[in-house]
């Protein structure tokens, strides 16, 4: 909402509906939870059944931490690559909350053994890839589009990666999904621009998650000491947490950024500012 001086400065999604894939681990946790915590109705999508479950009662507490909760905070489980479960778990958001104002499409994948230079990565590597971190954000965007559109718009928040702007050697297969992600964030914006649908893209530096944990400890040595080592790399010091990513995607969702369609922000400690990414310690997310 705005008025002669601006947008209202306001994070209170009381009343609105989230979506988030790859709601129930590292990243995706993070930004459930810090939706939930505006008072958001918040699905948890994710292809772990038990995972998710657990962080939907994380996420209620005991108790529940507030009378609204457990009715607010729900899962749905499937795959975001394919076009059935994509559709079902956008339809059972709207039939649980009445409707959607904002889809998180934070659900990606990059398994260490996956790393490989073109020539190293067989097709199914890159498929496999290019099929959650890329198709998946079209699949979900196209069920979720008409209803955020009868919500009155809203904001689509993609989630891409610092790689998605520079590289590293032998990431890509990866590299090339997220910076597929940003171009897809760019032309989504100006096309649903005018219905009041935002579309904005955050690119994470090295979180601390189990992507990044089972980075440190295939290295050797003390998994610890390698994460603080990577955090050293970085101008702020440490490495981000999933709550760092998390306000960022309750910020670029709130009625604060109305102004912001198209755009990224590089979640990353100064990394990308350092412009050091090709010979630095740091692991992306």
């Amino acid at each position: 909402m705005t008025d002669a001086r601006g947008p209202q400065q306001s994070t209170d999604f009381q009343g609105r509906a989230v979506l988030v894939t790859g709601g129930a681990l590292g990243i995706g946790q993070g930004v459930a939870d810090a939706f939930a915590a505006t008072g958001a109705s918040v699905a948890i999508a994710d292809i772990d059944p038990a995972a998710a479950a657990a962080t939907v009662t994380q996420l209620v507490g005991d108790g529940p931490r507030d009378p609204t909760a457990a009715a607010r905070i729900i899962a749905t489980i499937g795959n975001v690559a394919l076009a059935a479960d994509a559709d079902r778990m956008v339809a059972e958001t709207v039939a649980a909350f009445g409707r959607l104002d904002v889809l998180v499409n934070n659900a990606g994948i990059f398994p260490i053994d996956w790393y490989g230079s073109v020539e190293e990565i067989d097709e199914a590597i890159w498929d496999g890839i290019l099929d959650v971190n890329l198709k998946g954000m079209f699949l979900m965007s196209r069920a979720a589009l008409p209803h955020i559109r009868a919500a009155g718009g809203g904001t689509i928040v993609n989630m891409a990666s610092v790689q998605g702007l520079q590289s590293m050697p032998r990431v890509v297969a990866y590299a090339a999904s997220k910076g597929g992600v940003l171009s897809l964030t760019r032309a989504m914006a100006m096309d649903h621009a005018h219905e009041g649908i935002r579309v904005v893209a955050i690119c994470p530096g090295t979180i601390d998650s189990a992507m990044v944990r089972g980075i440190a400890r295939a290295e050797g040595g003390d998994e610890d000491d390698n994460i603080r080592r990577y955090g050293a790399a970085h101008p702020i010091g440490r490495i981000g947490t999933p709550a760092d990513v998390g306000a960022a995607a309750v910020f670029l969702a709130s009625d604060a950024a109305s102004f912001i369609t198209g755009e990224s922000l590089s979640v990353d400690g100064g990394f990308m500012a350092l412009g050091a990414w090709a010979t630095s310690a740091g692991a992306e997310r």
